[in-house]
């Protein structure tokens, strides 16, 4: 009895630093940024210098991080994307096309991915 107690304890800590580490943003992890030619720091740059802003969001003063979420297949192609979070004012679909426009790596074996799209207000 003790020794399941002991493995249902485990896994839920290994569940818990396994959702903590596919969290993404400023300091974050971002797993898929390793299949990104230039890494982590090259992925969102990139991000950051294909955004505009979308004009509504801009106009109401929102911002935010949108997150979506896609399939990396074998030879690097991405599929079935989806926005998971959506901050509104048209800042999801240009997360969305943002992303779309990414090109990864192959990495030889499937992944299933999410890229946070931060939209910072400019100063």
């Amino acid at each position: 009895m003790r020794n399941k107690f002991l493995i249902v304890i485990c896994i839920c800590v290994l569940a818990g630093f396994a959702s903590f580490a596919q969290s993404a943003g400023n300091g974050k992890v971002v797993p898929v940024a390793e299949h990104y030619p230039g890494g982590k720091e090259a992925l969102l740059a990139d991000i950051q210098k294909n955004m505009i802003y979308p004009p509504m969001a801009k106009r109401n003063r929102i911002h935010g991080e949108c997150v979506v979420a896609f399939t990396l297949e074998e030879n690097g192609k991405m599929v079935n994307h989806k926005l998971i979070k959506n901050i509104g004012a048209g800042c999801g679909d240009e997360a969305m096309r943002i992303v779309r426009a990414l090109k990864f790596n192959a990495p030889g074996y499937r992944v299933d991915a999410t890229v946070p799209v931060r939209f910072d207000l400019p100063k």
